[in-house]
């Protein structure tokens, strides 16, 4: 259990906004959502995996896109001072 023992992980998905299951249109937002809900330990990657039904692989390209992502803000910020 990644969350804390007195939240549940109804509540820590509710907290990250994420869905509640794996019948969800998978918007890029969505899916940085997951990622970085997981990163932050509000649920673990094993949960993550059953509830959405994820394959490792597939994880590991959403972390990819979510890096990214991550590293394109940094830049634009940086370029925009």
């Amino acid at each position: 259990m990644a969350y804390p023992s007195d939240m549940s992980i109804a509540q820590a998905i509710k907290q990250y906004g994420l869905p509640k299951n794996h019948r969800a249109h998978w918007s890029r937002a969505r899916k940085a959502g997951v990622v970085r809900a997981v990163h932050e330990q509000a649920i673990s990657f094993h949960e993550a995996r059953e509830r959405y039904l994820l394959s490792r692989s597939e994880f590991e390209e959403w972390e990819r896109d979510f890096s990214r992502g991550s590293s394109d803000m940094r830049t634009s910020e940086l370029e925009s001072v």
